[in-house]
């Protein structure tokens, strides 16, 4: 791979706002500049390597894999690697009109690969563009939004998938919902739903504030247990993180006792974190979770080989509460104070300083396509490589977690 290279991921949203895939692709500062077959090449080999197991198969379970495409690579040795009905290569349609290409592109349709029509104009594509494509790329026009109704109406009868592209509030997202399209949302996923529901923390969220609390202080596990016990919901949801496959647990967790006995309290304050964020009903969006899951995990793995494994937890910790603030519907300020952090947990949150601060900066900066994200890593002497890494990583961890809520 090219070691100046670090990968971006921009999440694709059904109608019914579930995070259904991801674009993968390399950081470009230049959105107007084209891609090298080199470059393309060199990701889709990559993520082919990574996002690959040969026991497990491919680690992103059902979520569809959209990469940018060339003809050169429609026959690149790394697709094999990738299952076809997860994969979607992204053409731009200047390429079918070379018979080669086309070809290319019927053999890979039969074997189950998706196929996204880039760059067509929607109200004149010919239908016989159908039988070779699985998606389609479009763009919402809010300002003409009832005769855009009426073409994707009526693609809507076909196979095809509309898929929109810089969509970035969710006012837009909506109307895409409405015409039946899956949407790129961009930056929109660091950003919560509007909601009119009050501001305060809920019975749940109060309770699991409580716990956090008493496990930083190591308090009695039959006091611990008490307190679990007046929500079985609660119990049960924590039960569920605990023994999920992003723990790798051999054995089975039955109760909290036993998973303070495995487990020893700290592994257990940062799934209390993560339960925390997910007993929220103030702008609630499961892409906002998922993407705070995937932060934290990904600040964590980007400390491990710098720091202590109680260290690199805390790492986890900083990267949930990062959004916390958006998950809960309340200002950072009111969430610190509902529980004590470790000061260099706050320092990170507030202001990414301190010694966590650079790593919860850098996992954030790899969200979206910013050009302080080799700086940030050139300072911390981690490499692309380990960056990249990192990051498909804690994407196919944050996946088996979220199968669990």
């Amino acid at each position: 791979m090219n070691e100046a290279n670090f990968i971006v991921r921009e999440p694709l949203l059904d109608p019914k706002q579930r995070v259904i895939g991801f674009q993968l692709s390399w950081q470009n500062l230049d959105q107007a500049a084209e891609t090298s077959v080199e470059n393309l090449n060199s990701l889709l080999a990559f993520v082919a390597e990574h996002l690959h197991d040969d026991d497990k198969g491919f680690l992103l379970g059902d979520s569809l894999l959209f990469l940018e495409a060339v003809p050169e690579l429609l026959l690149a040795e790394g697709l094999k690697l990738l299952p076809a009905k997860n994969t979607v290569l992204i053409l731009h349609k200047k390429y079918f009109a070379n018979g080669e290409t086309l070809a290319a592109v019927k053999q890979l349709r039969q074997l189950g690969y998706g196929i996204c029509l880039r760059g067509a104009e929607v109200t004149t594509l010919e239908r016989s563009f159908f039988a070779e494509i699985s998606h389609i790329e479009v763009k919402l026009n809010a300002a003409n939004f009832a005769s855009q109704a009426k073409v994707y109406a009526s693609l809507k009868q076909s196979s095809v998938r509309m898929v929109a592209r810089n969509v970035s509030t969710w006012q837009d997202f909506d109307a895409c919902s409405a015409l039946g399209l899956d949407s790129f949302v961009g930056k929109l996923h660091l950003t919560p739903r509007p909601s009119s529901a009050p501001k305060t923390l809920n019975t749940a969220q109060a309770t699991i504030l409580q716990l956090m609390e008493m496990v930083r202080k190591n308090a009695d596990i039959q006091q611990l247990e008490a307190v679990v016990k007046r929500d079985a919901t609660l119990a049960y949801k924590l039960l569920r993180y605990i023994n999920s496959a992003g723990f790798g647990l051999r054995t089975e967790v039955q109760s909290l006792k036993h998973a303070v006995q495995i487990l020893g309290y700290s592994p257990l304050y940062r799934w209390l974190t993560l339960l925390l964020a997910t007993a929220s009903t103030s702008g609630y969006s499961q892409v906002l979770l998922e993407t705070a899951i995937v932060r934290g995990r990904f600040a964590e793995l980007l400390g491990q080989s710098k720091m202590s494994k109680g260290e690199a937890e805390n790492l986890f910790v900083a990267g949930m509460f990062s959004l916390l603030d958006r998950l809960l519907g309340l200002p950072m300020e009111e969430v610190l104070s509902t529980i004590q952090l470790p000061e260099a947990v706050t320092s990170a949150l507030i202001s990414r300083g301190g010694v966590y601060g650079p790593f919860l900066a850098l996992a954030e900066a790899c969200e979206l396509n910013s050009m302080l994200v080799g700086s940030l890593a050139e300072t911390l002497k981690i490499s692309p490589d380990e960056v990249n890494q990192a990051h498909l990583s804690a994407l196919v961890w944050a996946k088996n977690i979220a199968s669990a809520t």
